[in-house]
């Protein structure tokens, strides 16, 4: 129904930078909510950043002034411009979208498969 292929994952070294892309696709009729959420090992998976459709961005305080949440409407993509990486920025990062479906008010949640970053110092 609806398929998010994430991209962009990969090791730097610490003060490096990445950026990760997530895109959606499949039976969408409008997209609200777009959302980085990481996980590192043995910690719960936790919100990195999001973004509304109308632009409102919302960061975690650990990413503030580091990471970037953008998005591309027409290309139904969401990216995190990630710069002055940390080691304890390592993690699996996973996009989630939230999708209205045609002729239906419900909105639902889809997640990206995740991306592994590994940042060594």
């Amino acid at each position: 129904q609806v398929q998010l292929v994430e991209s962009g994952g990969g090791l730097v070294q610490a003060g490096g930078s990445l950026r990760l892309s997530c895109a959606a696709s499949g039976t969408i009729f409008s997209i609200d909510t777009m959302a980085w959420y990481r996980q590192a090992p043995e910690k719960q998976r936790e919100l990195v950043a999001d973004v509304t459709n109308f632009g409102s961005t919302n960061y975690a305080d650990s990413v503030k002034g580091r990471f970037t949440i953008s998005r591309d409407n027409a290309k139904r993509t969401v990216y995190l411009q990630m710069n002055s990486l940390e080691p304890e920025d390592t993690a699996v990062y996973f996009c989630k979208v939230q999708v209205r479906r045609p002729n239906s008010p419900t909105r639902y949640d889809y997640w990206g498969q995740g991306t592994q970053v590994t940042v060594s110092s």
